[in-house]
């Protein structure tokens, strides 16, 4: 470069970003189209590119103190700019900004799994003595993180029913503030593997008749089952939802990712933990859910069609006992109000109740051919599996009886097959029970 030639430009802002077009608002599945990236920064790439780097130059030695400044939390608000692979990059930015969009929310945190960013979330505001209370029954996994793992720093739980009314679970918040700090109320609606609803409302309107102002325990919900389409936990009194993206947001079976939304308050001690563990996801898989969000909506609304058609066949069917899904919650129940005033849709996992015990049920899941045995859900392939044997086989007996996770349970994930081949599936594996 000679004298007289200028000195290179600064890197290029963004271009605004606008949820709005005259004056409306934008549908978030239009904005998953494009929303928080811009092609000019990108040789004019339509789709953002995976960026694989695992550091990012400073353009000058200030920007660097600034963007640390907002990663170790002397600046509030997180990174100006792109730091580390740990701490963030353009492809979960640009997932974080879209995330947050189906629920309205101020922010977003995407995590490597949907463990992890449960893991990060309650570890950010847990502390030793603490008392977790929570919904029952709760994934596996999260069950055991909060009994067997965090039960290790003298962390005490206590549960209430996810059917639960507002005067039982202000009953359980009135008992776990007597034993010690109650610093989290974690939530899984619709239950794992039963589908029972929490009332969120019921559960906010509890919390803030038992704890004063400063005590406060914070609200997460696990909106897996029917997020990010059909249920938005933070417009109903949660803080914080929690996702599986492996599940409905990623789709295809072939990711597994999770994810934090909220406002910047609530998520920004998660977002410090994160930073210093490094459970944020990789750069690739959040490329893949970028792609996923693109077709969520449409997935889910074909999905949640054919279940409503398959439960119709399943719950007239002499072999089965019950059909534990949504769609048929008895108008008038204290289920079916919660879904009025939570869900806009029932979404297509739910139970099916066999008639008999575990050798009626295995045999229904040995016997269906187009609908595989596997333990994930929310994929575009239709999926079944035995929580009682495989994903709550941790679970004590006793624990099982008490929650409804029955030998003769069959959690099902509907997805976008035709769907008379899987009526067609289901009748003929049921021949063999």
């Amino acid at each position: 470069m000679t004298d007289a030639e200028p000195p290179p430009a600064r890197r290029r802002a963004m271009k605004p970003q606008s949820l709005e077009l005259g004056g409306r608002r934008l549908h978030p599945s239009t904005l998953m189209m494009g929303y928080g990236y811009d092609p000019t920064l990108s040789e004019g790439a339509l789709k953002p590119p995976i960026f694989l780097t695992s550091t990012y130059v400073f353009e000058s030695a200030a920007d660097g103190k600034r963007f640390f400044e907002g990663i170790i939390g002397r600046r509030p608000g997180g990174a100006e700019g792109l730091v580390y692979g740990r701490f963030n990059g353009p492809d979960q930015e640009i997932l974080e900004d879209r995330l947050a969009l189906w629920e309205g929310a101020e922010d977003a945190l995407v995590f490597s799994t949907g463990m992890s960013a449960i893991t990060t979330a309650l570890m950010a505001y847990v502390r030793p003595g603490d008392i977790i209370v929570h919904s029952a029954p709760l994934y596996a996994a999260t069950e055991k993180l909060i009994d067997a793992v965090i039960g290790k720093f003298s962390v005490g739980w206590m549960d209430f029913r996810a059917s639960a009314s507002r005067e039982a679970i202000e009953e359980t918040l009135r008992a776990a503030k007597a034993k010690g700090r109650v610093s989290v109320i974690y939530l899984e609606s619709p239950a794992n593997p039963t589908n029972d609803l929490v009332d969120i409302e019921a559960v906010a309107a509890a919390r803030d008749a038992v704890f004063a102002e400063g005590e406060t325990p914070i609200i997460m919900c696990d909106n897996t089952f029917l997020g990010p389409v059909f249920q938005a936990p933070t417009r109903h009194g949660a803080d914080i939802s929690l996702y599986s993206l492996t599940k409905y947001v990623g789709g295809h079976s072939d990711l597994v990712g999770g994810a934090c939304i909220g406002t910047k308050a609530a998520l920004a001690p998660i977002l410090a933990l994160r930073n210093t563990i490094g459970t944020i996801t990789d750069p690739h898989t959040s490329w893949m859910l970028l792609r996923s969000l693109e077709t969520v909506q449409l997935r889910m609304e074909r999905a949640e069609a054919n279940a409503r058609t398959l439960c119709a066949f399943l719950r007239d069917h002499p072999k089965i006992e019950r059909v534990g899904y949504l769609g048929f919650l008895e108008p008038g129940s204290a289920q079916r109000d919660i879904y009025d005033r939570h869900c806009t849709g029932s979404g297509s996992t739910f139970s099916v109740i066999v008639k008999g015990g575990e050798a009626e049920a295995f045999r229904l899941l040995d016997n269906l051919t187009l609908v595989k045995l596997a333990v994930s859900l929310g994929g575009t392939e239709s999926l079944a599996s035995h929580p009682a044997a495989m994903t709550h086989l941790s679970v004590p007996d006793a624990r099982k009886a008490e929650l409804g996770i029955s030998d003769n349970l069959v959690r099902v994930s509907i997805g976008v097959e035709h769907v008379d081949d899987l009526v067609a599936d289901f009748r003929q594996a049921l021949e063999a029970v």
